[in-house]
């Protein structure tokens, strides 16, 4: 068994030139019900959300990015450590501006959709958060942040418009003009 344990500190914390907040990286982990049909993509959808730290809200997994990695290892690890999951890291969704904390401190955040190829029974902080499987509908409704919501609204949409070229580059190999094509 591999003990993994969270990064603690902000030593090595990068911070935006234009802001001065933290830049954060995060992911949307998310999977398909292989038992749902291709044509009900939002419903075939979960996505994992963890609790804060704080206890109020869900949220996706997501945390500063440090000096010594790159955003992709920056995105990953903060699955692993906050989610405990792994997977394929895909394109970033985009990249927000967003007041955070008491101070009212404008961070800097990038979100990548992480399609989730194993679950962890173990994961660094397994003790102070708890992780859920829900459907898109439920992460928009019990996400605080506006800009986590519209990072998923994003991915859906990026998600729905893969499927149709998908359906319709199958539907035009299979049948044109009455010729089979391969």
């Amino acid at each position: 068994m591999v003990c993994l344990v969270a990064r603690q500190g902000r030593e090595f914390q990068r911070y935006s030139r234009s802001t001065g907040g933290r830049l954060v990286v995060g992911c949307i982990p998310y999977k398909f019900n292989i038992n749902c049909p291709d044509d009900d993509m939002i419903h075939a959808m979960k996505v994992l959300v963890i609790s804060s730290q704080k206890g109020y809200g869900m949220m996706f997994p997501k945390g500063g990015w440090e000096s010594d990695e790159t955003i992709k290892q920056a995105a990953y690890r903060e699955a692993l450590e906050e989610a405990g999951v792994q997977g394929n890291l895909e394109l970033r969704l985009g990249k927000w501006k967003h007041k955070s904390g008491a101070h009212s401190v404008v961070k800097e955040s990038v979100m990548f959709p992480l399609n989730v190829t194993e679950e962890l029974l173990h994961w660094p902080e397994m003790g102070v958060r708890q992780r859920r499987w829900v459907s898109v509908a439920e992460a928009m409704e019990g996400c605080k942040h506006q800009w986590m919501r519209e990072a998923l609204d994003r991915l859906v949409r990026r998600l729905s418009c893969s499927i149709q070229l998908k359906s319709a580059s199958v539907a035009e190999k299979t049948f044109c003009g009455g010729y089979c094509m391969n």
